[in-house]
């Protein structure tokens, strides 16, 4: 790693790849679109936390969400926004889909990772 970071790797260390993980949240970046070098597949970009306030519930009335919200309904919540670009030759939508949806279950629950 000290190597990466002094940008002392070889090119034959770093070639071959096929999945980017670009983390600029840790430089405050909110959201970001990452471009995919070849011969990577994807990449996924990653953007800051950031803590939201979320309604917890809201009641309906006649198919109507009503708009009166009390103060014990409102929870903070973290938030991230993440990013994946891939290279639609070798990953279809649907796969794409299938990943990001995986990414936010295990990101939202960690401990289903079972590491």
């Amino acid at each position: 790693a000290s190597r990466a970071i002094t940008n002392k790797l070889k090119l034959e260390e770093f070639q071959g790849g096929c999945f980017t993980i670009s983390n600029l949240g840790m430089f405050g970046v909110n959201d970001f679109t990452a471009v995919i070098n070849l011969p990577q597949v994807a990449i996924l970009a990653v953007g800051s936390g950031a803590e939201r306030v979320k309604i917890s519930h809201r009641e309906q009335e006649n198919g109507f969400i009503l708009t009166h919200v009390d103060e014990d309904q409102l929870e903070s919540v973290s938030v991230m926004s993440v990013s994946l670009s891939a290279d639609r030759r070798i990953v279809d939508d649907a796969s794409a889909a299938q990943f990001l949806q995986s990414f936010k279950t295990y990101v939202s629950n960690p401990k289903l990772m079972n590491l």
